[in-house]
């Protein structure tokens, strides 16, 4: 009888042996597929993403790496929008954190009665690890709530946005009970260590210890599986952000989307201008859109977008990504989503197959995935619908240039087919031949300082004349020297230039257009004409200080200008008053007793980080009650001329600046005060709109200070 007993009790060890045996293997065997088809798709996004042209590179290690710091383990952008930043702050560390808690627990499976070697650490890390496992089940709870209780409307919902948080929530629920079950199976007392695993021990403490480890290897292979699920998974969904996502920081150029790259037109190899197919971005543009989180936060805030416009730059970016995905699978031939026996049927496996002609059945278009990107795509609408206010590049938590694509499609539009919108082809052609977009007689450019002959505007050549220099060029613009309203800026500007005792000058009717217009347009070939134009009498009059009114073309001749061989120091006309005014030369002794509010322009704003100087000077004023409109700052909404808007007709959904009025309106201010003559005319027309012109007056700052150091009440709403 004992002998049976010992041969029988041999047998259950050969055979605990064999099946401890075979879950290696099995482990080995399905953990290396899955590696396998994990690597296999991050190499066919990379070779998809090295079709598009080699981008200039600078690296410049120290700033690439404080930009990760800042952004990725900073999560800067993300807590922009505190709820779901927090969620995503949650998943983010916890994830990283409690995967040594999945080694911990693979480990068990692979080695029973054994476990990661902490020594006497062993018991305080099963406690965190607990509480990270707790935490994350919590941000999962949070984010179901935020996608389909709550439903923002930004979020997608369905099957495919809530996987992940099933592999997540499915990952933390088959640690925890996987766990428990290892206490039974063991043999081990409940312990503070594991609360929850000790728990779930003592609610099936009735289990047999064999009993406990058959369930103990059922989530053991649960979490395994939906462990290297997951791993495949995210390179070939949304979530290949995490991989594309720090490494799109890294490499986001390092002037942050400020300036456009030019155009070389001198390169007799380029058979187009633009972007007109899917290969001519650059490759470090197509990271951008493997790198996008699907989020919405950039559509959410687009202006466009958010006033009826077809326009959604999360749209633009998800397009263009399965784009590349399938014109990647032609040109390669390389299936982009495995398993493939599982994936036969999608789009981009059936062109892979066809493109090595094993798919006799394929049509010949599949064969020939040739489909208009601009058109098919992307539509012409969606391209024109964009003020290029970079609210939506402001709010990317990894970075995305969503401008930057929009601009080089229109390039290709306007210079390869000649194809735009007639309003805005009729301000270019005016550009062209008078130098402005109305086409008004480009020798009456400085007529506009005769309205006030007490104020002193000399021009160069009237200084030449004299004898005399003078520190910086003004820069007056098209808005400055032929539109009405914008005449009162400049003149109120010069004035307090007077005032102050600064030498300038203008260069009256020698001034040309600054070129952003037609370069945000996308008439690249005329930007560089007028950039070219206006450097060399920049360089002729030894030009070294420029002061605007325009933000446009402060950011042109600031970011863009150095790329054709002129730099000097850029100034707009807010941050030269602020510094007036501090250094004690003009001063504002004037009360104006209004309820102010200020409307900050997109290109000094988010293009140049310039938000104090102008509520400096508002601050300094007397009289003053500043308030602020809910959207401000980085967050405000653009006016709707940006982009060469200013020049086209909208007729499709709510006027852009209208909303915006609306949006100051809310605060019951007596003016709307800005910083830009496009902004001020949008918002004037605005106020028209909504028919409250005659109580709420907009100003530009300059003429708000004017009023305080001078003392002129006219036109002031008392």
């Amino acid at each position: 009888m004992e002998v049976i007993k010992v041969r029988i009790t041999l047998e259950g060890s050969a055979i605990i042996e064999m099946l401890f045996w075979l879950n290696w293997l099995a482990f080995l065997f399905v953990t290396a597929y899955a590696i396998s088809l994990f690597v296999y798709v991050v190499r066919t996004r990379i070779t998809y993403i090295k079709l598009g042209k080699k981008a200039e590179f600078h690296n410049d290690v120290k700033a690439r790496l404080s930009n990760i710091w800042i952004n990725v383990f900073g999560q800067k952008k993300l807590l922009k929008d505190k709820k779901s930043g927090l969620i995503h702050v949650m998943f983010f560390y916890g994830f990283i954190l409690v995967q040594f808690g999945a080694i911990d627990f693979i480990w068990k499976g692979l080695a029973p009665s054994s476990h990661l070697p902490l020594g006497p650490l062993y018991p305080g890390f099963k406690f965190f690890q607990e509480l990270v496992t707790l935490l994350i089940l919590i941000a999962v709870v949070w984010a179901f709530y935020r996608r389909y209780i709550e439903k923002l409307a930004r979020l997608k919902r369905g099957f495919y946005p809530s996987l992940v948080l099933i592999f997540i929530g499915g990952l933390m629920l088959s640690v925890l009970f996987g766990n428990g079950m290892s206490l039974i199976w063991q043999e081990e007392s409940l312990t503070w260590t594991e609360p929850v695993a000790s728990a779930i021990a003592s609610l099936f403490g009735w289990m047999s210890p064999i009993a406990a480890a058959v369930v103990f290897y059922i989530f053991w292979w649960v979490h395994l599986f939906l462990l290297l699920a997951f791993l495949v998974y995210v390179p070939q969904s949304k979530h290949a952000h995490l991989i594309a996502g720090p490494a799109n920081v890294y490499l986001e150029p390092l002037d942050s989307g400020k300036k456009l790259a030019p155009i070389d037109f001198e390169d007799e190899k380029q058979e187009s201008f633009g972007v007109g197919k899917i290969n001519e971005f650059t490759d470090l543009q197509l990271v951008d859109l493997y790198a996008c989180v699907e989020c919405g936060r950039c559509t959410n805030m687009c202006p466009a977008s958010g006033t009826g416009k077809m326009l959604s730059p999360m749209d633009i970016m998800t397009k263009l990504r399965d784009h590349l995905t399938n014109y990647g699978a032609a040109v390669t031939q390389k299936q982009p989503w495995v398993p493939t026996f599982a994936f036969g049927g999608t789009v981009g496996n059936k062109i892979a197959k066809a493109a090595k002609g094993q798919g006799a059945e394929e049509t010949a278009a599949t064969l020939n995935y040739e489909p208009s990107m601009i058109g098919e795509i992307i539509t012409e609408e969606e391209l024109w619908a964009c003020t290029t206010c970079r609210n939506c590049e402001d709010q990317c938590p990894v970075m995305n240039k969503h401008v930057s694509h929009i601009i080089d499609m229109r390039r290709y539009l306007v210079l390869t087919e000649g194809k735009m919108n007639p309003d805005a082809q009729r301000a270019m052609q005016n550009i062209e031949r008078q130098g402005n977009p109305w086409g008004l007689n480009r020798k009456e450019k400085e007529n506009w300082r005769e309205a006030h002959e007490d104020v002193f505007v000399p021009t160069i050549k009237e200084l030449k004349k004299a004898g005399e220099d003078f520190e910086y060029l003004f820069w007056v613009g098209s808005m400055g020297a032929f539109d009405n309203r914008s005449q009162k800026i400049a003149l109120s500007f010069a004035k307090l230039l007077n005032e102050a005792g600064v030498t300038f000058a203008i260069l009256g009717n020698k001034e040309k257009n600054s070129g952003d217009t037609p370069r945000r347009l996308g008439n690249e070939f005329l930007f560089q004409e007028l950039a070219t134009a206006n450097i060399a009498e920049f360089e002729k009059n030894d030009v070294k200080k420029i002061v605007t009114i325009d933000p446009h073309a402060y950011n042109i001749f600031k970011n863009e200008y150095p790329d054709f061989g002129f730099k000097a120091e850029v100034y707009h006309h807010t941050e030269l008053l602020d510094q007036l005014v501090k250094e004690g030369r003009l001063h504002p002794r004037y009360a104006v007793k209004e309820t102010i509010t200020f409307h900050d322009s997109c290109y000094l704003g988010r293009y140049n980080d310039v938000y104090d100087p102008p509520r400096e000077i508002l601050k300094s004023i007397p009289g003053v009650t500043l308030v602020e409109i809910k959207r401000n700052r980085e967050n405000a909404m653009c006016c709707g001329a940006g982009g060469g808007l200013m020049w086209m007709e909208e007729d499709i959904g709510q006027r852009v600046n209208v909303a915006r009025t609306e949006q100051a309106l809310a605060l019951n201010p007596s003016i709307i005060s800005s910083g830009c003559p496009y902004c001020l005319t949008m918002l004037s027309d605005g106020t028209k709109a909504k028919e409250v012109e005659d109580t709420v007056k907009t100003y530009d700052v300059a003429e708000l200070l004017e009023k305080a150091v001078f003392g002129e009440e006219a036109d002031l709403v008392s």
